[in-house]
């Protein structure tokens, strides 16, 4: 992967730096009279990391690691709680007025949940239109013509016909062709796809895989893909980030985190990755238990309770993100010169 976020080697459409988001825990009535010290959900904890301009980086982990809540801290739909993201060199949580307004047309984000993320009572092409009458962009004609193109382009056919339909008409692939269109009716150049084909049968899967990619190369799109398949972050990525309960601990070029796997959790994200020839023999390196809770997460290395080879460095000491190899960073003691 790219050198250190920072260092000026690369040039970084969006980047973050020491990027933490702590959200509040509600206290119960009974915990707030005794006077309990308010706990916080560590979901991003000290991220750096950056995307480069016109290339993909896959952000991996299991659900509860983080990888949402970064998407969103990217997109300034949260706040970050210390740290920074910068868009273009410019810090985000500082764009106000015109600058908010551009930053907003220019970074999309297309959701996991199609029908979640559709209004039912609007109609398909009135739902793809409202950003760019939002936006005060154009005429309401324009605003149609333009909607009417991008579902064309996004496969939904004829698009005049589904513009009037509503989302429950529509089949789970065709719904998310839809909130693809939206994201993209604005002509952004950076989107966050949060796990796009998650809620979809694998039938449609490779189909709308396929469209993304199209348009990231027809658009020259700067893409983060959030996902838990390992198999989505080789097919889509240049880059792979590894996030464990709200920390990077491995980042590096796709061929570097597939070819020479160095994190235990990275390498046991990958012996989970189906085959597809049954005869081929591959030793799986299974991970026990769950992730623990983000309010309380383990003390020095976090992945040290489930680690098949902890020792006991990694129960007092945490570790760095120390690049082992050019361009490819791990967070594991058992690197360590020491």
């Amino acid at each position: 992967m790219s050198p250190v976020c920072g260092e000026g080697k690369v040039t970084y459409l969006v980047e973050a730096k020491r990027l933490k988001k702590y959200f509040p825990v509600r206290r119960s009535l009974l915990e707030g009279v005794l006077g309990k010290r308010e706990r916080f959900l560590r979901a991003v904890d000290d991220v750096t990391i950056g995307v480069e301009k016109g290339t993909v980086l896959a952000l991996v982990g299991e659900s509860g690691s983080g990888k949402t809540t970064f998407g969103k801290l990217t997109l300034r739909v949260h706040l970050p709680s210390s740290g920074s993201v910068t868009f273009n060199g410019k810090e985000v949580a500082s764009f106000k007025d015109k600058d908010l307004e551009s930053f907003r047309r220019s970074a999309q984000m297309v959701y996991q949940d199609p029908t979640a993320a559709l209004n039912p009572r609007i109609t398909i092409g009135e739902a793809i239109r409202q950003p760019l009458e939002f936006n005060r962009l154009g005429s309401v004609s324009d605003q149609k013509e333009r909607a009417l193109k991008i579902m064309e382009r996004v496969g939904l056919l004829p698009a005049e016909e589904f513009y009037s339909r509503f989302p429950h008409e529509l089949s789970g692939g065709q719904r998310q062709r839809v909130v693809i269109a939206r994201a993209l009716v604005l002509d952004p150049v950076y989107l966050v796809a949060d796990e796009p084909v998650a809620m979809l049968d694998v039938s449609v899967r490779a189909q709308i895989l396929k469209l993304i990619l199209e348009l990231k190369q027809e658009l020259d799109l700067t893409m983060l893909i959030i996902t838990h398949d390992l198999a989505i972050a080789k097919y889509f990525s240049d880059n792979v980030a590894i996030m464990y309960l709200g920390q990077i601990v491995e980042r590096g070029s796709r061929q570097d985190t597939f070819v020479n796997p160095m994190h235990p959790y990275t390498k046991a994200l990958i012996s989970s990755v189906p085959v597809p020839d049954p005869e081929r023999k591959r030793e799986r390196l299974m991970v026990p238990g769950d992730i623990p809770s983000a309010i309380n997460p383990p003390p020095a290395c976090r992945f040290h309770t489930r680690c098949p080879f902890v020792f006991e460095r990694c129960r007092v000491d945490e570790p760095a993100l120390v690049e082992r190899s050019p361009g490819h960073f791990v967070a594991c003691h058992l690197y360590d010169k020491k």
